[in-house]
């Protein structure tokens, strides 16, 4: 893992922006996310799930997650109806390691998510 860093140089969220309909949340997170590079990524969602029902996590350009990445989402899951767009092939089978897919909300897409 890369570390703080990437948080602050590169940044590890993207975009975000509210879902068509104003229901909900669309946080964009983008490369490693571990417990040194999640604060960023965490405010976001929390944020988001202060003033919306619905939130979905575009996970499409996320390389890495480990256990601190995988407990917040597991957190925002409990605070929020949080759906995870497009993971990777990484992030896939941390879900299905842990058995957080049958826990967790997944879409192969945003749009798919949006729809739920």
């Amino acid at each position: 893992m890369t570390g703080a860093q990437d948080a602050y140089h590169d940044g590890v969220v993207g975009e975000s922006y509210p879902a068509g309909d104003g229901a909900g949340w669309v946080v964009a997170a983008r490369g490693e996310l571990d417990q040194d590079t999640l604060g960023p990524l965490e405010e976001a969602l929390v944020s988001a799930a202060d003033g919306h029902r619905m939130v979905v996590l575009d996970a499409r350009c996320i390389t890495f997650g480990d256990s601190s990445f995988l407990n917040l989402l597991l957190r925002m899951h409990q605070l929020t109806s949080l759906r995870i767009a497009a993971p990777g092939e990484q992030l896939r089978r941390l879900f299905a390691l842990t058995g957080a897919d049958t826990i967790l909300s997944l879409y192969p897409g945003v749009e798919d998510a949006l729809a739920g």
